[in-house]
């Protein structure tokens, strides 16, 4: 049995059938879409480029029972309970419920947008045309593709950030900066350091959205991108351990031995560096996904990848590696920030944590498994031609 229709779920079911299981799977989902690539929602699908059936994952899986539209409200020790009445039993459970755009406690609130599902696009995009102004609370990956989409659009743009910089949770200072150029140069407005206290409604139809220090702004559409909650309930209620997400072992195993997690639900071990994390990317929910179903089958499940994930904002394809984070030492080792084509390394107490960069895709794709390695890196070589020499790593 899985819970969830995304990436996750259709990538279990998927691996379980290839890697030979015969018996019953059936896969149920609360969106009444089958499975897409949930990375295009901010990108292809709000510009209207794409529809969803060009972005579906795959085709189907034979012998998969796929119920859209359904919810489970309950799980037993031995069956899942849904909310059309109906029951499914199981002897293995993958719990993929992923997560939902988180919601602002505000004033006025019940009026803005959230952008998560392929359901969601619809009625933004046509906002968006119809009222030709836009407001993103939020500015992180999702909130700035957003934004750049809805410029594309031709819509007058405003982004407020509550933090210090746009994508600070993945991105040093130079590397926030280039990007909040990179919005001005395309006739965004960025405001960072904004706590927004209220919505409201204005006569003419427009929401105004006032901070903390009194800065107000307005828009006809206001998007709140504030993060995402990871859809944890199911679980709770049954008992599995809880943390950031539901807590799994190095086989994706929950609390209770016969039920998964995976995907931006599961919270997994860091096997380089230690503790546990959540990953919230398309590479993330794949790869956990092929774990958890060799899991549940007793073959060996391998060690998890080094998560990485991208975003696209003006047609500047950023990629980023590892666990980076704002605080960590970064080093240029090709090209430069400046002219928006670089790979930088993070380092944290001299050890290879992350990779962020534009341009360079093999670049990334090699610092993965440098990180990987966990091998100590020279800093004295880190440089222009460093990934192109044999000595890279000190072993």
């Amino acid at each position: 049995m899985i819970v969830g229709t995304g990436a996750t779920g259709y990538t279990a079911a998927k691996v379980l059938r290839a890697e030979g299981f015969t018996g019953s799977i059936t896969q149920i989902g609360s969106e009444q879409e089958a499975t897409y690539r949930r990375p295009a929602v901010s990108k292809e699908l709000l510009l209207g480029t794409k529809s969803v059936d060009q972005v579906r994952l795959g085709a189907a899986i034979e012998g998969v029972d796929i119920r859209t539209g359904v919810t489970a409200v309950a799980i037993t020790d031995s069956a899942v309970l849904l909310d059309d009445g109906d029951s499914v039993p199981y002897d293995a459970l993958l719990l993929a419920t992923g997560s939902r755009a988180r919601q602002l406690d505000l004033p006025g609130s019940a009026h803005v947008f959230t952008l998560r599902t392929s359901a969601d696009v619809a009625p933004l995009h046509a906002d968006i045309l119809r009222t030709g102004s836009l407001l993103v609370i939020g500015g992180g990956l999702i909130g700035c593709e957003a934004a750049a989409a809805a410029r594309s659009l031709g819509a007058e743009v405003t982004v407020l950030e509550a933090a210090s910089a746009p994508l600070s949770r993945i991105a040093p200072a130079e590397i926030s900066q280039m990007y909040r150029d990179l919005h001005a140069d395309n006739g965004i407005a960025m405001h960072t350091d904004v706590t927004v206290t209220s919505l409201d409604k204005q006569d003419d139809g427009t929401l105004r959205a006032v901070a903390q220090d009194g800065r107000s702004w307005s828009a006809g559409t206001v998007l709140v991108s504030a993060g995402s909650v990871p859809n944890v309930e199911l679980a709770a209620e049954h008992g599995l351990d809880i943390r950031s997400g539901v807590l799994v072992d190095a086989e994706m195993r929950t609390s209770t031995p016969n039920i998964y997690a995976a995907g931006d639900v599961a919270e997994v071990p860091n096997t380089i560096l230690g503790g546990t994390y959540r990953s919230e990317h398309w590479n993330g929910a794949v790869d956990q996904a092929t774990r958890a179903a060799r899991s549940i089958l007793g073959l060996d499940v391998g060690n998890l990848d080094v998560p990485w994930g991208w975003s696209t904002q003006h047609g500047v394809n950023l990629q980023f590696a590892g666990w980076t984070c704002v605080d960590d030492e970064y080093v240029v080792v090709r090209g430069t920030i400046a002219d928006r084509r670089f790979t930088a390394c993070a380092l944290r107490d001299e050890k290879l944590v992350g990779a962020i960069g534009v341009g360079f895709p093999k670049d990334i794709r090699q610092i993965r498994s440098l990180i990987a390695s966990g091998d100590p890196i020279d800093r004295d070589l880190l440089g222009e031609d460093w990934l192109d020499q044999p000595h890279a790593v000190v072993r």
